[in-house]
């Protein structure tokens, strides 16, 4: 057992060099997102994730968690999820009580939202790292390292007595110390291990160019998406022969409902000045062979006409010379 999370390194990051080897994802975190309206309404909201792509969901009415992935569980047994889930959904339960027992006392307003989020990741070289770190209406409160609880400065004297309060309890330290610097850790390695055959697997984009809303008088806003891609990372570019444009701006990127992803670039130009432009889109998947799209380049006219015209007037052609056959059978005594 001790040497599992190291097999699993190799199997993960046979080159020894994690971030070349391994395309997927590389970090767990769970969320948790506690909103109180008053003293006597609370709800928990939870999650689990791999990077930004979400494998767990929480429901708060019946305390389970929910895998949203077949190979959400890992390499974990059922009794050691089992045991997880349990510790959450105590935790929950006891993290909403203390809060409402204690808003008076730390000089907390309702409406209140607390957000936590808590996991580790693979960091260069092999070795795991991990973090908790707890907000108050999105202002950083405190964090936790082994065995320590540290105030944020934001969170000013009431964080100094929450720390001081949650060191008092030695059964909260060893759970906390439990989840991040095991639990957490051999899950990461096993969840990765389990998908691998999914979070490794390369999907290639489609692209393609449109207008934009004008900028301006004389103005052009060229448009290029790419979308479908696995995994995230890729590169968009607007060029002019070999040659980046540097007004290039780059949208968010945004996930598909298939876990692949969505983005595009746009380029602001001077109407006369958009001929000759290109569009490169450089992805792992393409091994290589970027795709380039070429705006307003006359071959498009012409591969629309071999694509669409020339196959319909074939179409014709034969309807014809079949309909000519037939009438001059008929037309024989």
């Amino acid at each position: 057992m001790l040497l599992l999370p190291f097999q699993l390194l190799a199997v993960l990051f046979p080159g020894g060099d994690s971030e070349d080897a391994f395309q997927g994802p590389t970090s767990f975190h769970v969320n948790q997102i506690s909103s109180f309206a008053n003293s006597t309404w609370a709800r928990n909201q939870g999650s689990g994730w791999l990077d930004d792509l979400q494998i767990h969901g929480w429901d708060s009415d019946s305390g389970t968690a929910i895998f949203l992935k077949p190979w959400s569980k890992g390499n974990s047994s059922d009794e050691e999820i089992a045991e997880v889930v349990e510790i959450f959904r105590v935790y929950f339960f006891g993290f909403t009580q203390e809060v409402e027992r204690r808003a008076s006392e730390f000089q907390l307003e309702y409406p209140l939202e607390i957000q936590v989020i808590a996991g580790c990741e693979l960091r260069a070289g092999g070795s795991i790292g991990s973090f908790l770190r707890g907000a108050i209406g999105g202002l950083d409160f405190l964090s936790f390292g082994k065995d320590t609880c540290v105030p944020s400065p934001e969170g000013g004297s009431r964080a100094q007595h929450v720390c001081a309060l949650i060191m008092q309890y030695q059964a909260v330290i060893d759970t906390v110390n439990m989840l991040l610097f095991d639990n957490f850790p051999r899950y990461l390695l096993g969840v990765l291990d389990a998908g691998k055959a999914e979070l490794q697997r390369q999907v290639k984009p489609e692209a393609w160019l449109s207008r934009g809303p004008s900028p301006g008088p004389g103005r052009l806003l060229l448009v290029c998406h790419v979308s479908g891609f696995y995994p995230k990372p890729v590169r968009v570019r607007w060029m002019r022969g070999e040659q980046e444009q540097p007004g290039t701006q780059h949208s968010d990127l945004l996930p598909n409902a298939d876990w692949t992803w969505y983005l595009r670039a746009t380029l602001d130009v001077a109407a006369g000045e958009a001929a000759g432009l290109s569009c490169r889109v450089t992805h792992s998947s393409l091994e290589g062979r970027d795709i380039i799209l070429l705006w307003g380049h006359p071959i498009s006219i012409g591969l629309i006409f071999l694509a669409i015209i020339v196959p319909s007037l074939i179409v014709l052609l034969c309807l014809a010379l079949w309909y000519i056959r037939r009438r001059s059978y008929q037309d024989i005594p």
